[in-house]
């Protein structure tokens, strides 16, 4: 149920509390659950926006669930497949990703509400940064991200939005990747995009080009994995402008450069120039990163293979139909309350009716439980005995009928 007031707005048993992080997607609320006495991270989302960014129309991948006889997935309806790819998000289960709690949605509002773990250290990092990690600090949390891109892409899920303000300090010393408002599913070996997203500073050169050639995913969150290692060092940008089109001008023709200071390994340049080739296609690819003597101090200290760390999400038909809940609508929460207190599910409302159209020639405001009810609510035709007057509804007020109120 939402409701306002003047602290903080109720969603179903959470209250929205203060804002904590906004990005182009959405803003993200400290959000406190009554229920468990604990705080969590509610990300508000515009669905139409999700919608827009999907690319609709896209055949699903199957991920489990049931095939037509022909052995292709079933077509999904745009909301549907979103549905999905959050029931997907919701079983994520890794040391390096966030963990989605749940998503709540209000049919009557553009927003979704996506409910994750609350990281109460917040991002890794600012940008800009005075202070930067040194390089071993920097090295160590570079890792988790590989890892967590690792799972993520084992998943067939590209981000598209690594940066610092996205990468969240657990309690445990480890980063766990956060923000999963602007990411992709994709079938097969890799996703093949062609609409922009994310961060300006931290897109890939073939991301902003006008050649309208679609691009790969995986190489896409590679290349912010490069900008993001070298603001842990650096504290700052390598590609920095004020102006949009000055800005993609530097990250499609300018050549990287490091700062004197501070002095890094040879290795950690070599890994940045490969992680940030323009070309997609000898870009380095995180298997490759796994591998890297910056990454595994020159194989002393190697990384996890994929097979131990990684295992396959797949969601049931069940699953997705339940991925997200529905915010009930208070005129229909309202009534179901006055039914209950009656004990009946006869019509609570129908005696006031009768008794406001015998002493008023023009009918008013009712107040009930608390909650003021303009005359097209109470004496709309689904709350009246067939044979009453006709009312004009209030374009204002949702619908209120009875088979809403029964479920």
């Amino acid at each position: 149920m939402q409701q306002e007031d003047e602290d903080c707005v109720q969603l179903n048993q959470y209250k929205l509390k203060s804002e904590i992080g906004k990005g182009s997607y959405g803003v993200v609320k400290l959000a406190y659950n009554e229920s468990d006495d604990r705080y969590y991270a509610m990300k508000v989302l515009s669905k139409k926006k999700l919608l827009k960014q999907y690319g609709f129309p896209r055949r699903p991948p199957p991920r489990g669930l049931k095939a037509t006889t022909s052995g292709q997935p079933k077509p999904m309806a745009p909301l549907d497949r979103i549905y999905q790819e959050i029931a997907i998000l919701k079983k994520l289960d890794h040391l390096n990703i966030v963990r989605l709690i749940e998503v709540l949605d209000d049919p009557a509002e553009d927003n979704l509400y996506m409910v994750f773990d609350l990281m109460q250290k917040g991002p890794v990092m600012e940008v800009p940064c005075d202070s930067p990690f040194t390089e071993e600090q920097a090295r160590l949390y570079f890792r988790d991200i590989v890892l967590g891109i690792e799972y993520l892409h084992y998943q067939k899920i590209i981000h598209r939005d690594i940066k610092p303000s996205n990468l969240l300090l657990g309690d445990d010393g480890h980063v766990k990747i956060a923000d999963f408002g602007v990411s992709n599913q994709f079938e097969g070996n890799d996703a093949q995009l062609s609409s922009t997203a994310g961060t300006p500073t931290f897109m890939a050169p073939e991301a902003i080009s006008d050649s309208g050639k679609s691009f790969s995913g995986k190489a896409l969150d590679v290349w912010a994995m490069g900008i993001t290692l070298f603001c842990f060092v650096y504290g700052k940008c390598p590609f920095i402008d004020e102006f949009i089109l000055a800005l993609h001008n530097k990250i499609k023709n300018k050549p990287v450069e490091f700062p004197e200071e501070p002095w890094v390994n040879k290795d950690f340049r070599s890994l940045i120039l490969r992680m940030l080739d323009k070309n997609p296609e000898t870009r380095i690819t995180v298997p490759e990163i796994k591998l890297h003597p910056w990454v595994t101090k020159s194989g002393e200290d190697p990384l996890p293979l994929e097979e131990d760390h990684c295992t396959v999400v797949e969601v049931t038909e069940e699953e997705v139909k339940n991925s997200i809940k529905t915010i009930p609508r208070l005129p229909a929460v309202i009534l179901v309350k006055a039914m209950l207190r009656k004990r009946s599910f006869g019509n609570p409302f129908e005696a006031q009716v009768r008794r406001e159209e015998r002493s008023m020639s023009a009918p008013g405001d009712l107040l009930i439980h608390g909650f003021r009810l303009s005359p097209s609510v109470y004496l709309h035709p689904s709350l009246r005995k067939q044979g009453s007057r006709d009312t004009i509804p209030d374009p204002d007020l949702p619908n209120v009928n009875e088979d809403e109120a029964a479920s």
